[in-house]
């Protein structure tokens, strides 16, 4: 199971670097993704990334995330700069299985992290 952390209290325009901690190896798993679920809305995708190092994000936090992974680590990170008020939310990490280019998680959801950010 993937289990999300770091997430805190920060102004608008600062940063917060997620991490996403696996209990086993996270290398044969092709592609990753962080995940959120703002009040109120329906959990969305917002980055992936694969064992190649392929990433995708969604257009509202494109030029401000990176994802990254370290398989070695057994981690995947986002970092996550520019912060504005619309990104406040739980923060997930899973597993993704892409079905023709439709991405879905692959495994039960995990504990997630709260990211809260103030005007």
């Amino acid at each position: 199971q993937l289990q999300a952390y770091g997430g805190g209290l920060v102004q608008a325009g600062g940063s917060l670097r997620l991490s996403c901690a696996a209990s086993g190896s996270i290398s044969s798993i092709n592609m990753m993704g962080w995940y959120r679920q703002g009040p109120g809305k329906q959990r969305e995708l917002v980055a992936t990334i694969t064992t190649g190092g392929r990433t995708n994000y969604a257009d509202s936090v494109l030029g401000r995330f990176t994802i990254s992974r370290d398989n070695a680590k057994n981690t995947m990170y986002l970092q996550m700069n520019s912060l504005k008020p619309e990104d406040t939310a739980v923060y997930y990490c899973n597993a993704v299985i892409d079905r023709s280019g439709r991405y879905y998680p692959a495994s039960s959801w995990g504990q997630g992290t709260l990211v809260t950010v103030s005007s």
